[in-house]
C-alpha cells in the first residue's frame, strides 16, 4: 500500500505540534512545581526520610541553573513520574569526564570505589549539586579562601581520620597558623598556597605514592610553581642535584621548612630562622649514617656549636653567623666547587659580609671555621702547641693552688681538733655513733654518686665508668652492694633503737615536741631582730631532730622503692605498671632531695657555720671545740632543766648530758654533728 504524498507532511506536522508540549513538561519549572515544596520527601531503603526539596532561589544562582534538570537526571522522561519510580543516582562523569577519570585514580576516588563512606566525593568538596557554585565564586566551598575549611571538615575530625593512620593530626589548625595560611586567610593574599596547590585537587595522592605532588622527588617542583626562582637555584645546588640523582637522603623543601607548619623566616618559630637553622641542618649533618655514607665531614654540628659563632648564637645573638650565613641557603655547593661560598677563593667575600676589610689572606691560610678553641685536628700546629702549653700551665698552677690550700686546710683542721680535745667542748657523739656516721657517709656518697652516673651517663662526673670496659656493670654492682648494705645498716640501727634501753632513751630524746617548734620560731625571730635572746641550748635541738627523722623517712622510702626496682618482674606481676613508674620517680627525687639537703643544710652547720669552721670535729673526736665567747644568759631567761645542767669539772660529760656551749651557738641552731 502506498501512502499519499501528503501523509509524511501530515505526520511531521503532528510531531511538531507535540514537541512544545513535551518540552514544557520536562522544563525546570515543571520539576520545581513539585520539588519547591519543602515537605516533599521519600523513604529510602534504610527506612529514613530523605528530603526532595530544591530551593528555587539557590538553584537559580548555581552554576547548573542554565542546564535542564533532565540533563543530569537522564532517566526522567515524563511528568508526573510513573508509579514506583525511583530515580537513578546522578553521575558527574556525564559531563565532567576528564575530571572524573582523574578523580577515580586518586586516593579519594579509590576509597569511594571501595565503599569507604568517609572518603570525599564530588559533593563533599563542591557542595550540593543543585546549589553548586563556580570555584571563582567567593561563596563556593572550593573558593581559594574557603578550601582550607572545606578540607578541615574531614581532616580535622581526628576520630574519623585516626583509623586511616594519616601522618598528621589536625593539619588544618597547623596550616592556619603557617605563613601560607596567615597570608591567605588573614591578609587575603589570593596567590598564597592552599591545600589544592600542594596536594592537588582531583588528582590527590598520599605523599608516599610516586604520582603524588608531595612525593619527595616531586616536592621541589610543587613548591617551584610559586617559588620559581628559588626552585631554579635549588636545582643547581648539591641538595637539588642529589634529589635529581634519586638520593632519598638529600633534603627537599619540606625537610628544612616543614609542611603544614611552615613559618615566615623572620619569625622565631620558623625552622629556618637564624637561631633554629643549626638544629634544622643537624637533622642530616649530625647523623653518623649520612655522614659516613656520603663521606661528609663528621661532627660539624658539634664543632660549630662549640665555636665562637655557635656559642654566640646559642647565647641569644641572632646576628651571629649560622650555617646559611656561610654555606648559603638554596644555593649550597661543596667547598671544592668554585661557585661555593665556602670555597677557599671565595672566603674573603663570604666572611667579609660580617667582617669587612679582612683582606685576602684567608685564601691561603689553613684554618677551619668550625674548629673550637683549644687543641685539635682542625687547628694549625702553632695553635695546638700554644693550647698544649696553656693546658700544662693550668694543671700546674691550679693544681699547685689546690695542693697548697689542701695542706693549709689540713693543718688548720688538725689544730682545731687538738684544741677541741684539750678544751671543754660539748660531748656530742659516742664512739659507736661516730662509727655509724662513718659507715653512713661512705654508703651515702657511693649510692648518690653511682645513682647520678646512671641517670646522667654523659655528665663529666661519669667519665670513670665510661672509661671502663664494663663500666655500666661495675656501676650497677657497686650501687646494688651499697644499697643492700644500707638496708642492713638501717635495720641494725632500728633494732638497736627499739631493742635496747639506751636506744629507747635516745628515741625519747629525739622525739619532736612543741618546744622544738617554738625554738625554731625563736631562732628565726632572733636572727631577724624580733627577739633579743635566742632559745636556750638543748642536747638535741629542733634542727638535729628534723634531720634525723628526715634520714629515717628517706631510708624507708629508698628501701621500699629500691626493692621495687630490683625486683621488677615481681612488681609487674603483682601490681599495675604505673606503680613501677611511680617507684622510679620517687627513688630519683628522694635521692635528689637528700643530696641537696646534705649540701645546703648539713654542710652549713658542720663546716660553714662561723662557730664550727673549719669543721665541727665531733664526727671525728666526739666533741665540739670550745666557743671563744660565751655571754651570760639574760636574767629573764628560764633556767635549763636539771638533766641539762653542766657537769661538774671533775666529771666527764656523758652522751646525754648537756654541756653549755654558749648562747651564740644556740642562736645558730647548733647544727647536726
Amino acid at each position: 500500500m502506498t501512502l499519499p504524498v501528503k501523509a509524511p507532511i501530515l505526520l511531521f506536522a503532528m510531531l511538531t505540534a507535540l514537541l512544545p508540549q513535551a518540552g514544557r513538561a520536562l522544563d525546570n519549572s515543571a520539576c520545581l512545581d513539585c520539588h519547591a515544596d519543602k515537605t516533599l520527601a521519600k523513604t529510602n531503603g534504610a527506612g529514613q526520610s530523605v528530603s526532595l526539596f530544591v530551593n528555587p532561589t539557590a538553584f537559580t544562582n548555581s552554576i547548573h541553573a542554565k542546564h535542564l534538570c533532565v540533563s543530569c537526571h537522564t532517566d526522567i522522561t515524563e511528568l508526573p513520574h510513573p508509579d514506583q519510580f525511583t530515580a537513578k543516582a546522578v553521575s558527574c562523569a556525564q559531563c565532567h569526564r576528564v575530571e572524573t577519570d582523574i578523580y577515580r585514580g586518586s586516593d579519594h576516588g579509590k576509597a569511594v570505589h571501595k565503599g569507604m563512606s568517609e572518603a570525599a566525593s564530588c559533593k563533599d568538596c563542591h557542595g550540593n549539586n543543585h546549589y553548586l557554585l563556580g570555584s571563582r565564586n567567593p561563596a563556593s566551598p572550593v573558593y581559594r579562601t574557603n578550601l582550607p575549611k572545606t578540607c578541615e571538615r574531614c581532616h580535622n575530625d581526628t576520630a574519623k581520620m585516626d583509623k586511616f593512620n594519616l601522618r598528621q593530626s589536625d593539619p588544618g589548625q597547623s596550616y592556619e597558623k603557617s605563613v601560607h595560611g596567615l597570608a591567605l586567610l588573614k591578609k587575603g593574599q589570593m596567590n598564597a598556597a592552599n591545600c589544592a596547590d600542594c596536594h592537588g585537587s582531583h588528582n590527590l595522592h598520599k605523599s608516599t605514592t610516586a604520582d603524588s605532588k608531595l612525593y619527595w622527588k616531586n616536592v621541589p617542583a610543587t613548591c617551584g610553581k610559586c617559588h620559581e626562582n628559588v626552585y631554579q637555584t635549588y636545582q643547581r645546588s648539591i641538595h637539588g642535584q642529589g634529589v635529581q640523582a634519586g638520593v632519598r637522603d638529600a633534603p627537599v623543601c619540606t625537610d628544612c621548612h616543614g609542611e603544614h607548619t611552615i613559618a615566615a623566616v623572620r619569625t622565631e618559630d620558623s625552622r629556618v630562622s637564624s637561631k633554629n637553622i643549626p638544629g634544622t641542618c643537624s637533622q642530616c649533618h649530625a647523623s653518623q649514617r649520612i655522614a659516613s655514607l656520603y663521606r661528609l665531614p663528621p661532627n660539624v654540628t658539634t664543632t660549630y656549636a662549640q665555636s665562637f659563632h655557635g656559642l654566640e648564637l646559642k647565647g641569644g645573638n641572632p646576628m651571629a653567623a649560622n650555617c646559611a650565613s656561610c654555606h648559603g641557603i638554596h644555593d649550597i655547593l661543596p667547598s671544592g666547587d668554585d661557585r661555593s661560598t665556602v670555597n677557599r677563593q671565595n672566603l674573603p667575600q663570604t666572611c667579609g659580609k660580617c667582617h669587612p676589610g679582612i683582606g685576602t689572606r684567608m685564601r691561603a691560610d689553613f684554618f677551619q671555621v668550625h674548629a673550637p678553641a683549644g687543641s685539635g685536628s682542625g687547628q694549625p700546629q702553632v695553635a695546638n702547641v700554644v693550647a698544649q702549653i696553656y693546658l700544662i700551665a693550668i694543671v700546674l698552677i691550679i693544681g699547685g693552688m689546690a695542693g697548697f690550700i689542701f695542706l693549709d686546710y689540713l693543718r688548720k683542721a688538725r689544730a682545731h681538733m687538738q684544741a677541741a680535745k684539750a678544751g671543754d667542748g660539748e660531748i656530742r657523739l659516742t664512739k659507736a655513733m661516730r662509727i655509724q656516721h662513718h659507715v653512713l657517709v661512705v654508703l651515702f656518697v657511693l649510692l648518690a654518686y653511682t645513682g647520678l652516673v646512671h641517670k646522667y651517663p654523659d655528665a663529666i662526673w661519669s667519665w670513670p665508668f665510661r672509661a671502663c670496659a664494663n663500666g655500666s656493670y661495675l656501676r650497677s654492682l657497686i650501687h646494688h652492694i651499697c644499697g643492700w648494705a644500707f638496708v642492713a645498716f638501717f635495720l641494725i640501727h632500728l633494732a638497736a633503737l627499739f631493742g635496747t634501753r639506751k636506744g629507747r632513751g635516745h628515741l625519747r630524746d629525739l622525739t619532736p615536741g612543741w618546744q622544738d617548734a617554738t625554738d625554731a620560731l625563736g631562732v628565726v625571730g632572733h636572727n631577724i631582730g624580733l627577739c633579743k635572746q635566742p632559745p636556750p641550748h638543748r642536747r638535741w635541738n629542733y634542727a638535729e631532730k628534723a634531720e634525723y627523722w628526715a634520714l629515717v623517712w628517706g631510708s624507708v622510702v629508698m628501701t621500699i622503692t629500691g626493692a621495687m626496682l630490683v625486683f621488677t618482674e615481681t612488681v609487674l606481676r603483682l601490681l599495675p605498671k604505673v606503680w613501677h613508674d611511680v617507684a622510679q620517680v620517687v627513688h630519683f627525687y628522694e635521692a635528689v632531695l637528700a643530696i641537696l639537703a646534705i649540701l645546703v643544710w648539713h654542710l652549713y652547720w658542720v663546716i660553714f657555720d662561723p662557730h664550727a669552721y673549719p669543721m665541727n670535729p665531733s664526727w671525728l673526736i666526739g666533741k665540739t671545740a670550745p666557743q671563744p665567747h660565751q655571754p651570760e644568759p639574760p636574767p629573764d631567761q628560764a633556767e635549763p632543766p636539771p638533766d641539762q645542767a653542766e657537769p661538774a669539772p671533775d666529771q666527764p660529760a656523758s652522751g646525754t648530758d648537756q654541756a653549755a656551749s654558749g648562747t651564740d651557738q644556740a642562736a645558730s641552731g647548733t647544727g647536726p654533728a
